[in-house]
């Protein structure tokens, strides 16, 4: 479990607490955790730029109580630097905009980055990379949706992977490439051949009986073994 994943290179698995069991979900990021992830990934959705609704500070507070692991946050919401501080004071220790929610992707970048957190830029499978190119040197770390947002347990796009790789040729070392959408045993090698750096995981991990074995043959993959 690390507290600053930044510092290192290695390849990461960060389950997404929204297939968590949320009656449980203290008990839900001890056993992930516990189970080998690397730290946690946690969807935030504002029912308005994406078609459903998840959660905000209050969970993002509560599950802050459950674990000192890094938090990823992925803002999925129309007004991302104005709910930004919010997502910080909650316990968000970077938090990941959609370009699309933006205008100025650069500056966005940067009043997110003020509040003390590092910050991520994301895009959607049709949009094209150009639009995340002006922010790139203000990023921490960019994210490929590799499903359309919104949902969970979504088939993974294989036509995002040349995204991936065109993404990691103009990445610095000390900025990562992440993946989100349709991770799992059969996916996470074609994401890894792209050059992703962090993958977000889902379902495949919390609708297994034992994590602790599904992130260990997930790390397997990532290993070539």
């Amino acid at each position: 479990m690390l507290h600053d994943p930044f510092k290192s290179t290695q390849r990461m698995i960060l389950p997404s607490i929204l297939s968590a069991d949320f009656a449980k979900l203290g008990n839900e990021i001890e056993d992930v955790l516990a189970g080998g992830a690397d730290f946690l990934h946690l969807d935030v959705m504002d029912g308005h730029f994406v078609p459903n609704i998840s959660f905000g500070p209050p969970v993002i507070k509560s599950a802050r109580k459950a674990t000192p692991a890094f938090f990823d946050v992925h803002v999925m919401i129309s007004d991302p630097v104005g709910y930004a501080p919010a997502m910080v004071k909650a316990g968000a220790q970077n938090v990941t905009f959609q370009v699309e929610t933006v205008d100025d992707p650069a500056k966005a970048a940067q009043d997110i980055k003020r509040l003390g957190c590092t910050v991520g830029i994301t895009l959607n499978p049709a949009t094209p990379v150009e639009r995340i190119l002006p922010a790139l040197d203000h990023v921490n770390l960019v994210l490929i949706m590799s499903v359309v947002p919104g949902f969970g347990g979504q088939k993974f796009m294989p036509e995002v992977l040349p995204k991936c790789e065109a993404v990691k040729k103009r990445l610095r070392a000390d900025q990562r490439l992440e993946i989100d959408g349709g991770i799992h045993l059969e996916t996470i090698t074609q994401a890894r051949d792209a050059g992703v750096d962090w993958y977000v995981i889902g379902s495949a991990i919390f609708d297994t009986p034992d994590r602790k074995a599904t992130i260990a043959a997930l790390r397997g993959k990532l290993d070539g073994r």
